[in-house]
């Protein structure tokens, strides 16, 4: 099969999941692959293990560094989300004039079926699943992932005309969105994130907004009407725009009145889908994901009643909100998930219990003062671990009572000890996962082990 990137030299900067699929791919279709890791071999040699069925003519390995040498005769550069756009090694291919690329641009590049897109600061992956099982329950073939799961670019050549495809998009990835976007695009909210990587809310929002930018005139955005930002994206809008609130009702998408679910096709075609209660997601914010998905998958031509029976059915995905285990009547909370403050907070406001909050983890230059100001109003007590912990013990003083702990084992036990009857303990961090782990997931799997651990009270 005939591809663009036959004959060419690619040169992919990381070699994470994401840089691996595209290797891989790319090594298929007839690529010349330069994969290029600051890790050693030695760190990497599981990955380098898994590719090494590939023609070794095909790929090469340059690790440790990011040489200049490594633009040298390029066709294309495909830096992974973790390689920041301002690094030497991108301005220089940008100087040159090579490409930029990555695996979701090249997926979409070459997508056969229709694709969804959903991007946001925080209820991506919810909604990704959410909309996901709508489609499954209408039994449509349906591909799942992006950036949760399976690269997309893996099963491209598998797909055909008449499957969904329902994708989670990073910013990361649509900063390098230029000339192709998704049929049914949505952006759930904007809220701080990544500023560590992309320097201000500006550049921030700009990169969500490529899944807007480069739609047709025949496709289709949906938006909620209840975030400024979100709604600040209109103009850029290039077909038919859709809504979705739980405030207020809206004329062309999905929305809340009565404590039930309604959808609204525009063409005054108004009906409920379900009630809210049939919901087994807490909080406000699953609630707006409902919806987000409730749209998305009508605009696809999935029917009311596999979205009812998706929004009845769908328990949630790991890490978020996720109860582990309940010992002696105390709930213990997974969402590790929360990798930014108001996805912390989001995360207090979905419960009505007595609340023991472990939070830390790493930095991304973002706002923590609403956050103290909100964990003072819900938490019984803070238990802070990860590099975060001193500096958010300054944003708790007087506001709440907070320890500190060495790590999340030492922020598990103390919240074991604290714990009483009809509290829940919550893993909301609110900060990343990588002083201490390779990623959010890792944090989660650790917590749920030291949960599981967990002696029960005597006579529980």
């Amino acid at each position: 099969m005939s591809d663009s990137l036959s004959n060419k030299k690619l040169v992919i900067l990381g070699l994470a999941r994401q840089g691996t699929a595209l290797a891989r791919f790319a090594v298929g279709v007839g690529a010349s692959v330069v994969v290029s890791d600051m890790r050693s071999a030695e760190q990497l040699q599981e990955t380098i293990d898994a590719l090494s069925d590939l023609p070794a003519e095909q790929i090469e390995f340059v690790l440790g560094e990011h040489p200049m040498s490594l633009l040298d005769g390029a066709d294309l550069l495909a830096p992974s989300g973790g390689v920041p756009l301002d690094s030497p090694i991108v301005v220089e291919a940008r100087n040159r004039d090579i490409p930029l690329t990555n695996d979701s641009l090249e997926f979409m590049r070459r997508a056969p079926s229709l694709v969804i897109g959903i991007t946001g600061s925080a209820g991506k992956t919810t909604t990704t699943a959410l909309t996901g099982l709508m489609s499954q329950i209408a039994n449509k073939q349906t591909w799942i992932g992006g950036n949760i799961g399976r690269p997309l670019i893996e099963d491209v050549y598998s797909m055909t005309p008449d499957d969904i495809v329902v994708q989670e998009l990073s910013s990361f990835q649509l900063d390098l969105w230029e000339d192709t976007s998704t049929d049914i695009a949505a952006i759930l909210n904007i809220t701080p994130n990544h500023l560590d990587r992309h320097k201000s809310m500006e550049n921030y929002s700009h990169a969500k907004s490529n899944i807007l930018r480069h739609q047709r005139p025949t496709d289709i955005a949906v938006l909620s009407a209840d975030d400024p930002r979100t709604l600040q994206l209109q103009p850029l809008v290039q077909g038919r725009l859709r809504l979705f609130s739980r405030e207020e009702a809206v004329h062309d998408g999905a929305f809340i009145h009565d404590d039930k679910i309604w959808l609204n096709d525009g063409a005054g075609r108004i009906r409920i889908v379900c009630p809210v209660d049939t919901m087994h997601l807490r909080g406000q914010h699953n609630v707006r994901n409902a919806l987000a998905a409730a749209v998305l998958a009508e605009s696809a031509g999935i029917p009311d009643n596999a979205i009812a029976e998706a929004i009845r059915t769908f328990s949630g995905v790991p890490h978020r909100l996720e109860l582990v285990r309940t010992i002696n009547g105390i709930q213990y909370v997974n969402d590790s998930i929360a990798t930014a403050p108001e996805r912390s907070i989001a995360a207090l406001e979905s419960f009505e219990e007595p609340i023991i909050l472990l939070a830390g983890g790493r930095d991304k230059d973002m706002e923590w003062e609403e956050w103290a100001r909100r964990v003072g109003q819900r938490a019984k007590h803070v238990i802070l671990f990860g590099q975060l912990a001193p500096q958010l013990a300054d944003y708790l003083d007087g506001l709440a009572k907070y320890t500190q702990a060495d790590d999340l084992a030492s922020a598990v036990a103390s919240a074991h000890d604290l714990a009483e009857t009809g509290d829940v303990v919550l893993l909301s961090p609110g900060g990343t996962s990588y002083d201490s782990y390779n990623d959010f997931v890792e944090r989660g799997d650790e917590f749920r082990t030291l949960v599981r651990a967990l002696e029960m009270p005597e006579g529980a």
